[in-house]
């Protein structure tokens, strides 16, 4: 009796719960698939050489030996080079000061479920936003307000800031143009070319989202700010490429105050060098 009873427990017990019943053997859940890129290409060296000689006419005055230095950049320090990579560039000359920054991020996902492309847009989409920009592309007001950094603020489709007008050379255009528009505040001074946003909006220049670069992509013009002790005009552009994201800043500060900086060719430059990364990431 205690043998029939034990062996019916056995019997009885087995999948009463559907789970051992239910369960189908080697059935799981996809992971999500990995990104496109498992490597980053050294941004001191994919920097354009050409693009460099536009961005740096200073570069050119100095002596050979101090020319390849200058041209090399200086690496940002990293943990890891597959995951994320830095490299800047400076010159300072009595007319003006140059600033370039180029980094790069591999967008890795540690959720299964989220694949590395989709965590590489969410964290593009918090840049677009942080840049006080639609996600859609939309066209914002030209006199929205000031972006949470101080200086950015929403253009014509898409990215943060205001700008100075296009003045002087034109510069070479960019592979995707050149747009600015919103400002610190909505009064002529509040640029460093004293324009005012709907000025910018005619010129084209104002922050916006960019096409045929990456898979998305924006561009933020940021003035310097009105009374500010640096007159130093930014252009900074952000690009996803699948599972990478790339950002190619480029400032350029005048010597002397209330002279403001070629917005357009600042733009077109700082776009020619993020298409040429571009072109190098997707080989």
């Amino acid at each position: 009796m205690l043998l029939a009873a034990l062996v019916t427990g056995c019997t009885t017990g087995s999948g009463t719960d559907g789970s051992a019943a239910d369960a189908k053997p080697g059935e799981t859940t996809p992971a999500a698939a990995p990104g496109k890129y498992s490597t980053l290409p050294e941004p001191c060296r994919a920097a354009d050489h050409g693009v460099l000689k536009d961005m740096f006419p200073e570069f050119a005055d100095l002596p050979k030996d101090q020319q390849e230095q200058a041209y090399a950049g200086t690496p940002e320090a990293t943990f890891d080079t597959d995951r994320q990579v830095g490299c800047r560039w400076k010159a300072d000359a009595p007319t003006d000061a140059h600033r370039l920054r180029i980094s790069m991020e591999r967008v890795v996902s540690y959720d299964t479920t989220v694949s590395d492309d989709d965590q590489a847009k969410t964290l593009y989409e918090q840049k677009l936003a942080a840049a006080d920009l639609p996600a859609d592309g939309s066209s914002p007001a030209a006199t929205a307000s000031t972006g949470a950094d101080g200086g950015t603020d929403t253009g014509a489709d898409g990215a943060a800031t205001g700008g100075t007008p296009a003045t002087g050379k034109p510069g070479e255009p960019g592979k995707n143009g050149g747009q600015k528009g919103g400002q610190e505040d909505s009064t002529p001074d509040a640029t460093a070319g004293g324009q005012s946003d709907d000025d910018q909006s005619a010129d084209g220049l104002q922050s916006r989202t960019l096409s045929g670069l990456g898979s998305s992509a924006f561009l933020a013009d940021i003035p310097a700010k009105a009374g500010a002790a640096s007159p130093q005009h930014t252009v900074r552009v952000v690009f996803r490429a699948s599972n990478v994201l790339v950002t190619v800043e480029y400032s350029e500060e005048p010597a002397e105050a209330g002279t403001p900086p070629d917005t357009k060719t600042l733009q077109d430059r700082t776009q020619t060098m993020a298409g040429k990364l571009a072109d190098q990431i997707g080989e």
